[in-house]
């Protein structure tokens, strides 16, 4: 992939002549170094907000019921708001990226972080059906900018070559933050109200849009972003937005990553927060086992994220690690669903396993950034992210039609064997895609 920020210069004469332009000046500042000590305060301040974001969206399984005692709301509304958050964080998810690739992350990180903070704001005003959807749909389309934006900046601020491990360090700590999220707002609801609890996330928010607002820049202009800066040959926004997702679309590369990561990721997310968690309980186990079996998810995917972009660097090969880890997943979970005994300890160490090669679908996004000019790397992330979460809610959904009234660990097996077929699935149309290692600058 080529590089989506220009090297350092060394301030000579022989500086190139687009960064001398006065509307590279302007919007971008004066030079910032690509890797550095700025670049390292950026993509943590930018990774802290998808580790927050994330504890609000993991938190929703443990606020939910307070908030349906409150608002005297049923368990279908509640799953029904769920439901909005899902498809229209996916709905979105497809635009932020265009939007940072043509306008860059300032100031629209700084603007998604306003909207997940009134989205929080929002939830603990909740007295209705009506308050608790438009929280879901503002939270949803600040969240839509959370992950993407930070595997934005790790393809801006950082070299090329480490694009992969950033955004698989971005998920490595969203997933710890996720493992450990639950257990956290669980201790803290004990001790405070569910509303003080939601208000304390938005003061967090406050903080966290001055330091955007304050810290967050774009690296110096290249010629693209120059372009862009000057408006040079610069389409008006809508179309501009389709036509850079509609490139995308038409790379098959961008699709069939898109593909693998979406069955990986979505399997991984249908059984670490619903499935997996019903499969033991089928088999007799506590309920107390089904907070271990999410945390273990979450910790395995931590651990796998990064993991496979380190492996598939070393190796200088993207294709086959992502392909042999999503076959190894469809086994973790074939054996999670179908084992015919199994111990809470085997269970746990399963669980692990689904969410380690899980970490796979990391390198679909490595894949589809290489597989496009810089200047769609945003897009192109964008497209596989959504893909995850429409593939990841139709694995929620579309077992729970399938199963009885009171499920048996026959009736669950039959309807999640659809999990193993689509990741076997997802794997043949990652030997598809073309090799992309060989490419990197």
């Amino acid at each position: 992939m080529a590089s989506t920020a220009p090297a350092p210069t060394s301030g000579t004469g022989d500086e190139p002549e687009y960064k001398k332009h006065p509307g590279a000046r302007m919007l971008h500042g004066p030079h910032r170094t690509i890797g550095g000590v700025e670049a390292w305060l950026i993509w943590g301040l930018c990774t802290a907000f998808v580790v927050w974001l994330f504890s609000i969206q993991t938190g929703y399984a443990v606020v939910s019921p307070e908030i349906q005692k409150s608002a005297s709301l049923t368990v279908a509304q509640i799953g029904l708001a769920g439901s909005i958050y899902t498809w229209a964080f996916a709905l979105c998810q497809f635009f932020s990226g265009a939007l940072l690739d043509r306008f860059g992350s300032r100031p629209l990180l700084a603007i998604a972080v306003a909207f997940v903070t009134a989205g929080a704001f929002l939830y603990a005003q909740t007295t209705g059906m009506a308050t608790l959807i438009a929280a879901q749909i503002v939270l949803a389309v600040g969240s839509s900018f959370g992950f993407v934006g930070a595997g934005y900046i790790g393809g801006q601020w950082f070299p090329a070559a480490r694009y992969g491990l950033m955004f698989g360090l971005v998920q490595s700590l969203a997933s710890l933050g996720s493992a450990f999220g639950q257990p956290a707002i669980s201790w803290q609801l004990q001790r405070v109200s569910w509303q003080q609890l939601l208000n304390g996330f938005g003061a967090g928010g406050l903080l966290l849009i001055v330091l955007f607002a304050l810290l967050v820049r774009n690296p110096t202009a290249g010629p693209a972003q120059l372009a862009q800066a000057t408006g040079a040959a610069r389409p008006p926004l809508v179309p501009g937005i389709f036509r850079d997702l509609g490139t995308c679309f038409r790379n098959r590369n961008v699709v069939l990553s898109a593909l693998l990561a979406g069955v990986s990721f979505g399997s991984m997310l249908a059984m670490g927060v619903l499935w997996g968690p019903r499969v033991m309980e089928a088999r007799g186990a506590g309920t107390s086992l089904a907070a271990v079996l999410t945390a273990m998810s979450w910790l395995g995917l931590a651990v796998g994220a990064p993991l496979f972009n380190l492996l598939s660097d070393h190796w200088n090969n993207r294709r086959v690690p992502a392909v042999v880890g999503v076959l190894l997943q469809a086994v973790a979970v074939g054996l999670l669903v179908y084992l015919p005994r199994e111990t809470n300890s085997v269970s746990v160490v399963t669980m692990f396993c689904v969410g380690l090669f899980a970490g796979a679908h990391m390198l679909a996004f490595t894949v589809a950034g290489e597989s496009v000019p810089g200047k769609l790397v945003g897009s192109s992330a964008a497209i596989v992210n959504g893909v995850c979460f429409i593939i990841g809610g139709l694995l929620q959904a579309v077992p729970s039609k399938l199963l009885p009234g009171s499920p048996t660990l026959t009736d669950y097996g039959h309807a999640l064997l659809m999990m193993p077929i689509l990741l076997v699935l997802g794997a043949l149309a990652g030997l598809f895609i073309k090799e992309t290692a060989t490419s990197r600058s």
